[in-house]
């Protein structure tokens, strides 16, 4: 039986053992006793816990023993207490078990074709649970759930690479909950490869908005009487508030990476922190170096329990092309699986392949990388050339909620009237079940008539237009003509 450690969660009332401990206290007791408690609870034979000096229960007279034992703390040490340097380098790829440089035997990536035109490459990923074929497109299912449609859906609109959100999770319906249904996959009942990620977008994004809303001067704040506000960030992890109802949160480098050990996920992605667009270098430095130390954390976590699962790395520095060049240099020291580019990509689709184009040429060839967060069609036509393997969006299934159909002859707005006596499928020749069996009129009528199945309807072609569209971008690849 393995041991592993996970902080709980701390709510605002009460304080329940992250793994279902009964004993329930307020969260003042709470902050009183919690480095002399212990709980335990026991999921698929592996031991989630608070841990403490005193190994006892939270009852009775233990507790009171445990508090009337504790020093108090004085002034000097409050004094003493060194300062965390924010420019305090990561450890070094020395301080790694060399076993952990070994190629994994569960995972690997394989080079299929290097274009001889651009960095283009088609490649296909081996997971436990299939293989996914590389440029390829990754569906969001940010709840384990891909919006308006269920998974066999999704695999039949040829979905391979599924993204769920650690965030998201975490809050509802835990992982605990996961783990003991079998990790995601049993869970959402799916045999294909599934990514999560360290749940750190959410935390950050959900506070101070997307680029757009930042230059926009935009904020989420009001859409939410929690407002997703970060409470601190400090070098053993972020505090925020949650968004379901406000109670603070705790997630650490090493809780996340539990949480996605309890996910099963193929695919999981170290803590980082998202800083702002406008944000000044040496705190964009700060951002990167408190990063750089975070995805060494999680990675040792990692380390300690494979799992036969892959860690991809999280390479950051903005725009900024020194801290970036930095950043990879770091992490393609270390043994991660694969990288991921993310962080702020700019403000426009300019800004991001001007970044790819001086990035790209820096990231080790031997294995698979991804493109956090950016999977519209005209960014991945750009990216390709650059080598970018996978690209992540929840673009395709949002739009066509608000009926825009994806095509090769370009989007196709069904809520205008002129496709009221449409009467020919959305795409000519599409294979999907949508195009087989309904026509431009019907979709048009569902809308107006804010029929669910409409939405059902469309996201199920849009899913299958960018699988599609994929597809046809590695063939031109294999054909010389990317």
């Amino acid at each position: 039986r393995k041991t592993m450690f996970f902080p709980s969660i701390l709510m605002f009332q009460t304080f329940p053992c992250f793994g279902g401990c009964s004993k329930v206290f307020s969260f003042k007791r709470y902050l009183t006793i919690q480095s002399h408690a212990k709980c335990v609870s026991v999921i698929k034979g592996y031991r989630f816990c608070t841990t403490s000096s005193t190994d006892g229960d939270l009852t009775g007279s233990n507790s009171a023993k445990a508090m009337e034992n504790t020093p108090a703390k004085s002034s000097s040490s409050k004094k003493t207490k060194r300062k965390q340097d924010p420019m305090e380098p990561a450890p070094p790829a020395s301080s790694f078990p060399s076993w952990a440089f070994d190629k994994r035997d569960y995972f690997r990536f394989e080079l299929v074709h290097q274009s001889k035109l651009s960095r283009a490459r088609v490649g296909r990923i081996h997971t436990p649970h299939g293989v996914v074929n590389t440029p390829g497109f990754v569906s969001v299912a940010t709840n384990g759930a891909l919006k308006a449609v269920d998974h066999r859906a999704g695999d039949a609109a040829g979905c391979e690479l599924m993204f769920c959100n650690t965030y998201h999770l975490l809050l509802q319906p835990g992982p605990e909950t996961i783990a003991a249904m079998g990790g995601l996959h049993r869970f959402v009942n799916r045999d294909r490869p599934i990514i999560t990620d360290s749940g750190g977008f959410q935390v950050f994004s959900l506070s101070h908005g997307s680029v757009h809303d930042e230059l926009n001067m935009k904020s989420r704040a009001g859409r939410n009487n929690w407002a997703n506000t970060v409470l601190k960030v400090r070098e053993e992890g972020v505090d925020f508030r949650s968004y379901r109802d406000g109670r603070p949160v705790h997630l650490s480098p090493e809780t996340s990476v539990l949480a996605q050990k309890a996910y099963r996920s193929d695919i999981i992605i170290p803590l980082d922190e998202l800083p702002p667009y406008h944000i000044t270098t040496e705190k964009l430095t700060h951002s990167v170096f408190l990063s750089h130390r975070w995805e060494a954390r999680s990675l040792r976590e990692h380390l300690k329990d494979l799992r036969e699962q892959a860690m991809y790395c999280v390479v950051h520095g903005g725009i900024d092309l020194n801290l970036r060049k930095h950043s990879i240099e770091y992490l393609s020291s270390l043994p991660f699986d694969g990288f991921a580019i993310g962080g702020s990509l700019g403000k426009d689709k300019d800004e991001l392949i001007d970044l790819l184009r001086f990035l790209m040429p820096h990231v080790p060839v031997d294995k698979p990388n991804h493109l956090l967060g950016i999977a519209d069609e005209e960014s991945i036509r750009r990216a390709v050339p650059w080598g970018v393997d996978t690209f992540d969006s929840c673009y395709p299934t949002r739009v066509a909620r608000h009926g825009y159909l994806l095509t090769f002859d370009g989007v196709v707005r069904l809520r205008q009237g002129k496709y009221a006596t449409d009467a020919r499928p959305v795409q000519e020749g599409c294979e999907c079940h949508t195009c087989r069996n309904y026509s431009r009129a019907f979709l048009h009528h569902l809308i107006k008539a804010s029929e669910p199945i409409g939405s059902t309807l469309m996201t199920i072609h849009n899913l299958h237009h960018m699988n599609a569209a994929m597809a046809r971008t590695r063939q031109a690849i294999l054909d010389g003509h990317v």
